[in-house]
């Protein structure tokens, strides 16, 4: 039998809504970057609306285009025409880190804010260089480890930075963001239909922003449009320039970046799981050049595969959202349109969709986890990423105070004052790594593989060790942590070889 090749429709109703997601999230960020550092940091209008934006829109509309080209390719391979694209756009987290890890440090330490933005675009060029070449060892990862360890860390992400900005997005304005969000669950978790079938996201974002219009929570801007877009030459020089002054950055960078790396696989292995089946290192390879291009047009944060793929298939998306999503965000930043744009979008329209994407992810890391009992590894793999971020609110409220280091007077004070802060900084370094090979030896432990559930120990006690995990800077250090892992390594090893007399019996339920 020969399969029929088949091509996505260009367009289709269920795009409307992952436009909305793709659009309302990415302009938040833009919001976010634009507003510290405009207003935080100081720097001028024209390193700000004249390099930094059109550089991410470069990198955003080349994600979006290339995205959709992907659905295509594999609708044609396999015959289907169900296929959704990747959603991709900003890195959340690696865009907090980047601006405060990076940039931050260089803001205060450098007067002029050009030379501070050469080595930002230095460190976001080498940064999609660490991204393409973790592409090498994402599918590796992936084929080892347990699915409870990618998508508990997908749904870890989730729930502390989707769901929780979320719902504080609501409650900022419930009049508006109250009845949009029951609008979002009446129809996207009860299952009800509204009149002429219309998609129940459609209606709560289109009804949103009209709303929002009547409750005069918007208003059109038009000021601002005009052409802007660095010569890439200049980005090029910028990034030489740059590259000399951003050894003591490192440690910062190729950290965030294996996050962002393994992000990108853990989101297309979300994909996969809802019947996508994208290639883990094509995705990686992609989101590296297209960081890349993005720091060689002026921009300082990476790409990323996000989250979400399984609500938007679910909301019958194709690949019409990604190529037009692409455009609009690249013509937006080059033509000077996002406060435009962002004023007819409320942060509260994108908050609906971060919740019912995260409460598509995180359901689905539990039905996906195969087997079922692998829930505990998915719990494990969620509190790294709690202690990420409530260390990093806490972070941005010293900053907010004028309080840039958090030294052991800080902690003091803090401990002090009864806040819970203990182990907090120690969990929050590396936390994704951290949430993989806790719920990897979880899982290995349930399934009876202690030997298994040794290894990653031992692996755990090597990353470690050169300060992948638990410490903020990388480099060879014998900390408590190193010694912690490698002796619940041996353990299990040594309890691994004596599985005659020490064995759990089968049928166990820890439930």
């Amino acid at each position: 039998m020969i399969m029929k090749k088949r091509s996505l429709p260009l367009f289709r109703s269920g795009d409307i809504g992952g436009m909305a997601y793709a659009l309302a999230g990415n302009i938040v960020n833009y919001i976010i970057i634009i507003g510290v550092l405009l207003y935080v940091f100081e720097w001028p209008e024209y390193l700000v609306f004249g390099r930094v934006i059109p550089g991410m829109s470069i990198g955003l509309m080349g994600s979006g285009i290339y995205y959709a080209w992907m659905a295509n390719r594999l609708a044609k391979k396999e015959g289907r025409s169900d296929v959704t694209a990747l959603p991709s756009g900003v890195s959340t987290p690696a865009m907090f880190v980047y601006l405060w890890g990076v940039i931050a440090p260089l803001n205060y330490a450098i007067d002029k804010p050009e030379d501070v933005w050469m080595v930002a675009v230095a460190a976001t060029f080498l940064g999609g260089v660490i991204e393409a070449l973790g592409s090498f060892v994402g599918p590796w990862l992936r084929k080892f480890l347990p699915r409870a360890a990618l998508l508990g860390t997908v749904g870890g992400i989730a729930l502390v930075w989707m769901a929780n900005k979320g719902f504080y997005d609501v409650y900022a304005d419930p009049i508006l963001g109250m009845p949009i969000l029951l609008i979002a669950i009446i129809g996207l978790i009860g299952g009800y239909v509204f009149p002429k079938k219309i998609p129940a996201l459609l209606i709560a974002i289109v009804g949103g922003i009209g709303y929002a219009f009547v409750l005069g929570r918007v208003t059109p801007d038009v000021s601002g449009f005009g052409f802007t877009l660095t010569n890439p030459v200049t980005g090029i020089n910028a990034i030489m320039t740059g590259l000399a002054s951003i050894s003591p950055y490192l440690a910062v960078i190729i950290p965030i970046q294996i996050y962002n790396f393994i992000e990108t696989m853990d989101n297309v292995e979300s994909a996969i799981a809802a019947g996508d089946r994208y290639s883990v290192r094509e995705a990686q390879i992609a989101d590296g050049a297209m960081t890349m291009l993005s720091a060689v047009f002026g921009g300082v944060v990476p790409n990323t595969v996000w989250l979400g793929h399984p609500g938007l298939k679910k909301g019958n998306a194709g690949s019409g959202y990604s190529w037009i999503s692409g455009l609009i965000l690249g013509a937006a930043g080059i033509f000077g349109a996002y406060a435009f744009v962002n004023s007819l979008m409320p942060p509260v329209i994108a908050a609906i969709t971060f919740i019912w994407c995260s409460i598509v992810i995180i359901v689905q890391a539990f039905r996906e986890a195969a087997p079922l009992k692998h829930g505990a590894a998915i719990v494990v793999a969620f509190i790294p990423h709690i202690a990420d971020y409530v260390y990093t609110e806490i972070e941005l409220t010293l900053f907010s105070q004028g309080v840039y280091e958090i030294t052991p007077e800080v902690t003091s004070a803090l401990l002090g004052e009864g806040v819970m802060w203990s182990g907090v900084m120690e969990l929050k370094y590396g936390a994704i790594l951290t949430s993989m090979l806790w719920a990897a030896i979880t899982a290995f432990i349930i399934d009876k593989r202690l030997d298994k559930a040794g290894y990653v120990s031992l692996a755990a006690s090597v990353l470690a060790l050169v300060g992948f995990i638990h410490t903020p800077s990388l480099g060879l250090t014998v900390n408590p942590f190193f010694y912690g892992y490698l002796i619940m390594g041996i353990m299990c090893i040594l309890f691994s070889a004596l599985k005659n007399n020490f064995k759990s019996p089968d049928g166990y339920d820890y439930v």
